[in-house]
């Protein structure tokens, strides 16, 4: 009962139970402490059932009463099944209150259970106080410092407020990329003229902000680069860095195809060539192949005809403004010299259209003679140049020829005997060539279907590895955890009495296993003794009936005749009634040893229920309530 009730004051603990020291078991627990552990089981279990009990005895007498009463009923209500009453908790023995609390603590849930198990190390401990603390100031309306009441002093801060500016920080250390290798110069600049945290920022109110911005952000790339990496990463087969490089190559191109799109010149925007050439500027440095302004000068016919035909001349756009002033009417002119004048500007304007598009196609077609020109002249350079390498080509074999003519017959000899060992060396390679080409072919089939085989499980293992990877992340968070308990454990057993030994405690299982072994034992053959004593009592009490029956009939028969027969058959009857009667007495006995073994038992578990005691604190519990009843009456006949 020791061990039990050490679990049942660890787990009531756990609970919120405020249990000294000094108690060790449930011998010892108080009506005060029984009816705190109970409430504090119960608001674990069902908060509905134990928020409204308290969890410390009225001094009432009355009161008391009731919370026993509301105890007991919210306990049956759990389902409870034994006898519980508020004599459970007034008046409490050691049996029921130990069954009460295993029956609650078996009801608590899994979380408090599992919260058992947690580190309650002194930084775990603080990180729980800091949780539960915003947890609560979070649950709280916030009202603005001049809105404030005295009484909201102790649940918001009468401090200043500030608002929340982050600022960005500079940080030796980053998640992004914690396992990059720095330069020595950048190093150095961390270690001798980078500046705090605390005094980057331009305001000391803005670096808790600050920090929380760059943490979040560092946590948010994190996660979405994991993320990323589990759904496309593995996907692509790359090792991380060549994915990263991949994607920053991709993105570049991107923003080059946005940008030469942007640097197309449009007829609406005239003098944009100082942004048209610094969009050159930046479009060279992605590393383009076209220089200078050939990037933004390139075009098509449709935009070069589009800036001839919108593009003019300033002197003669001021030329056609002015007229246009002067062509303005007048309040003296009448209608008529207007509609006049209207006509003839109508007219000119005609006749300025008509060649500027005969001027428009003559211009197309120029554009068009100029473009086929273009592209014969590159295609005659390219022929050319293709000309050019095959006569250098033929020039290097004739030099060669040339420096071989002054010993021209020694060179004729070793050329032929070249041409023939070249020509059967040809024939040797193309005969084993038809040797090895077939098996290759067998082999490249066979490697094309390995290969597809292999396809399929490479698919099939990048499915295994994305559940390792789970199965990875799962067990180092769960290492984590079971890191931090082992922590508390070794703590707890440095805290531990070093004076016990591990062998003593195992020296006293082994012994309770031997004695239990031993008791088994004796019972077993207590067990079969007493069958083989009822079997030779019933095998006797058979033999003795069948011999006094067949006694009584053989002297029965003689006594008819003889008188002393008659006699001893007297003495047989007697006999075998009186050793009858010897024989109830004796069952009487033992039925009567059992029952006093019984009451004996009773007295005991009586006297470990503290009757007497309970008796006692019932008269003083009564005494108590009479005293109050004729404060009451006393009180109603004053009133």
């Amino acid at each position: 009962m020791e061990e039990v009730d050490r679990i049942l004051i660890h787990s009531l603990r756990q609970a919120g139970t405020d249990i000294d020291e000094d108690v060790q078991s449930v011998k010892q627990f108080t009506s005060e402490l029984i009816v705190e552990a109970v409430v504090r089981c119960l608001r674990v279990i069902d908060p509905g059932l134990g928020s409204g009990l308290s969890t410390t005895l009225p001094p009432g007498m009355s009161a008391r009463f009731r919370l026993g009463m509301s105890l007991a009923q919210a306990c049956q209500d759990l389902g409870y099944k034994g006898e519980i009453g508020y004599q459970t908790f007034l008046y409490s023995n050691e049996p029921e209150i130990r069954s009460l609390l295993m029956f609650l603590v078996e009801k608590l849930p899994r979380e408090s259970a599992e919260a058992s198990d947690q580190p309650a190390g002194k930084s775990a401990l603080l990180q729980k106080a800091i949780a539960a603390q915003i947890k609560t100031q979070l649950a709280l309306p916030w009202l603005p410092p001049s809105c404030r009441l005295p009484l909201h002093c102790k649940t918001q801060s009468p401090g200043p407020c500030h608002s929340f500016r982050a600022q960005p920080l500079s940080l030796p250390y980053s998640l992004k990329a914690p396992s990059k290798k720095q330069a020595k110069e950048v190093k150095e600049y961390w270690r001798v003229h980078l500046l705090p945290v605390t005094s980057q920022p331009s305001q000391h109110a803005s670096v808790p902000a600050s920090l929380l911005e760059n943490h979040v952000s560092e946590l948010s790339a994190a996660q979405e680069w994991e993320n990323e990496w589990n759904s496309q990463g593995l996907l692509s087969r790359l090792t991380p860095e060549d994915y990263r490089s991949r994607k920053r190559a991709r993105l570049q191109k991107r923003i080059e195809e946005q940008l030469r799109t942007a640097a197309q010149p449009r007829p609406d925007t005239h003098g944009t060539t100082r942004s048209t050439s610094d969009l050159a500027e930046l479009l060279n440095s992605f590393g383009g192949t076209a220089t200078g302004g050939d990037i933004l000068t390139k075009g098509t016919r449709f935009t070069h005809s589009e800036k001839f035909t919108f593009t003019q001349e300033p002197e003669k756009a001021a030329q056609q403004m002015a007229a246009a002033a002067s062509a303005l009417p007048s309040s003296h002119q009448s209608e008529e010299d207007l509609k006049a004048k209207q006509e003839a500007e109508l007219s000119d304007l005609q006749q300025q259209l008509q060649q500027l598009s005969v001027q428009m196609e003559e211009v197309g077609g120029d554009i068009r003679q100029l473009t086929v020109s273009i592209h014969q002249v590159s295609d005659e350079l390219k022929q050319r140049e293709l000309s050019n390498s095959e006569k250098q080509d033929t020039v290097r074999v004739k030099k060669q020829t040339i420096d071989l003519l002054p010993d021209a017959e020694n060179n004729l000899v070793k050329l032929q005997s070249l041409v023939e060992g070249s020509a059967k060396r040809v024939v040797h390679l193309a005969s084993q060539w038809e040797k090895h080409r077939a098996p290759l072919i067998d082999e490249h089939r066979r490697l094309k279907e390995l290969c597809s085989n292999r396809e399929m499980e490479s698919s099939r293992k990048l499915s295994e590895i994305k559940d390792l990877h789970d199965k990875i992340r799962h067990s180092a968070e769960e290492a984590k955890k079971k890191e931090s308990l082992y922590k508390q454990l070794i703590t707890e057993y440095e805290t531990l009495p070093k004076d016990v030994s591990r062998s003593a405690y195992t020296m006293r299982i082994l012994e309770i296993v031997s004695n239990i072994k031993k008791q088994k034992e004796e019972i077993t053959k207590i067990l079969s003794d007493t069958k083989e004593l009822q079997k030779e009592i019933n095998g006797l009490t058979g033999k003795l009936d069948r011999t006094f029956a067949v006694t009584d009939e053989l002297v029965f028969k003689d006594a008819k005749k003889d008188e002393s027969v008659r006699k001893s058959y007297k003495y047989l009857a007697a006999l075998h009634e009186n050793c009858t009667q010897l024989i109830q007495t004796i069952e009487d006995t033992g039925t009567i040893m059992r029952e006093i073994r019984d009451l004996e038992e009773q007295i005991e578990t009586e006297n470990g229920k503290k009757t007497v005691s309970n008796l006692e604190k019932i008269l003083e519990d009564y005494k108590a309530i009479r005293q109050e009843n004729s404060a009451l009456a006393a009180k109603i006949r004053d009133g």
